[in-house]
């Protein structure tokens, strides 16, 4: 005789940006880490657009606050990030996106933009920039 059956699985609410907690300028920082390392790499601001867009599209964009424009990480310098996974805070109004990194995220072209160290009251640069 067969086993009865389980009950369904209860449906998985749907993910709405516009649900997450923006600031006054309806911007949420979003802390970009290696995905396979835990490295922090950057801290970038989203907008609820920017969050949709990488949803679509897998490729992390984020919301340029000196340019005023949306921008694709890696788009001018190759250096993409895919991304992996996104995680939304207790609060909802901090970002962790997990990404696949090509190349250096930071513009100074380092592996990650905290790069400085603050040890025995000196900054310290703690990582060169990749050749």
């Amino acid at each position: 005789m067969c086993a009865p059956s389980a009950a369904p699985p209860a449906a998985t609410p749907a993910f709405d940006p516009a649900a997450l907690r923006f600031d006054a300028n309806g911007l949420i920082p979003a802390i970009a880490q290696d995905h396979a390392t835990g490295e922090v790499l950057m801290l970038a601001w989203m907008n609820a657009e920017s969050v949709a867009r990488t949803l679509d599209t897998g490729r992390v964009t984020y919301w340029s606050r000196s340019r005023a424009a949306f921008w694709v990480k890696g788009e001018s310098s190759g250096h993409v990030q895919r991304l992996v996974e996104l995680r939304v805070d207790c609060d909802r109004d901090c970002l962790l996106v997990l990404v696949d990194q090509t190349g250096p995220a930071c513009h100074t072209n380092r592996r990650s933009c905290f790069y400085t160290a603050v040890r025995e009251g000196a900054e310290v640069e703690i990582m060169a920039p990749l050749e």
